[in-house]
């Protein structure tokens, strides 16, 4: 077993069958912290099924995740989230008939307590958070605005910042530009170079322009198992990858 120390998130020979099809198959990657890590491969390939296993949402049949050296395979998915791992899905799951503040102050972690001569403190610091956030996602002059006459890439946007307010160290996006606009994709990978100062990100995406736009690194996923790896002009130049998935 390589010894992780100095990686974020490290998963080793992580396997998952699904009535005997190997859906991930040995799979071994390394992320970084304060690294954009993009998984590109064809459909079909086990991209989504890796987030679902690394958030909890699938159990592996065999291998390791570990997230800062600890062992996560076991965990549930709300101790995962707790742990420091947030997961963005392709569609927006955002409170459309709230205001963009009311969304993002909803997904503050709360204590377990709040005493009332805090609860003002509290409050201050929720309101100071939602600001700080806003800013980030490009929807400060929106924060009063309900959620559903956001366009389509500032509820994506929100859906960020409703991960972003509980400060994950591992931010898991699938598809992000899915449906936006050229103007809006840009806004995001400016976003995303933002907000690794603080965490890592692992992203699934199919845009192509995007991933050159954002990745350090790209993992090329085929059948479950890794066909390529490293950074996107090596990744591109990689006859295998061509053939198999730049190709068509």
């Amino acid at each position: 077993m390589a010894s992780n120390t100095d990686f974020l998130l490290a998963v080793e020979n992580l396997t998952v069958s699904f009535d005997g099809f190997k859906a991930v198959d040995d799979l071994s990657f390394y992320v970084d912290e304060n690294e954009i890590r993009v998984i590109i491969g064809p459909n079909g390939a086990g991209k989504t099924t890796v987030l679902d296993l690394i958030c909890g949402r699938t159990r592996a049949t065999g291998g390791s995740i570990r997230f800062h050296n600890r062992e996560i395979t076991a965990l549930k998915e709300h101790e995962i989230v707790r742990a420091g791992i947030g997961r963005k899905f392709q569609n927006p799951s955002i409170y459309e008939d709230l205001t963009v503040f009311e969304n993002l102050e909803i997904s503050y972690p709360r204590g377990r307590t709040v005493l009332g001569s805090l609860a003002f403190k509290r409050d201050a610091e929720v309101r100071d958070r939602v600001q700080q956030v806003a800013e980030t996602i490009f929807l400060a002059p929106q924060l009063a605005t309900r959620a559903e006459y956001l366009s389509h890439g500032q509820k994506q946007w929100l859906e960020i910042g409703m991960l972003l307010i509980q400060d994950p160290e591992l931010l898991m996006l699938d598809e992000p530009v899915a449906g936006m606009s050229v103007a809006e994709r840009k806004k995001t990978a400016e976003l995303l170079h933002q907000i690794i100062r603080d965490r890592s990100v692992i992203v699934i995406e199919h845009d192509m322009k995007f991933v050159e736009d954002i990745a350090h690194k790209v993992t090329v996923l085929h059948q479950g198992k890794i066909l390529s790896e490293g950074p996107m002009a090596q990744v591109k130049a990689d006859p295998k990858v061509i053939e198999v998935y730049l190709g068509h």
